[in-house]
């Protein structure tokens, strides 16, 4: 996993075989980063499942309750498949639009 933090954001890329790798390296320093931004890339060589990516659903919520983003970056994936709520894009710039845009709404009060 190769973290990379940002001016507004922190970029988490995977580099793991697998997504349960990722996934429990990802527990471990999603701990330290509870106050930032996050935008996670999964990378394409990794095999995963619908039920996997719902695995990131919880903590998607919690960031949102403490008042900051998750978005995960994925482009082989049905984003219907998921709720409304739940950030996923295809690339980086989208992500970063999507925390723009939530920067927004909460200065706004939404």
């Amino acid at each position: 996993m190769q973290i990379d933090k940002k001016e507004t954001y922190t970029l988490i890329n995977s580099d793991e075989n697998s997504f349960s790798d990722f996934y429990n390296s990802f527990l471990i320093e999603e701990k330290k980063l509870t106050k930032e931004h996050l935008i996670i890339h999964i990378s394409n060589n990794i095999n995963i499942s619908n039920e996997e990516f719902l695995l990131f659903l919880n903590i998607a919520e919690e960031k949102k309750q403490n008042g900051t983003s998750f978005v995960v970056i994925y482009n082989n994936i049905n984003i219907d498949d998921f709720p409304e709520n739940f950030n996923i894009t295809p690339t980086l710039q989208e992500a970063i639009d999507i925390i723009d845009m939530e920067n927004m709404e909460r200065e706004l009060g939404f």
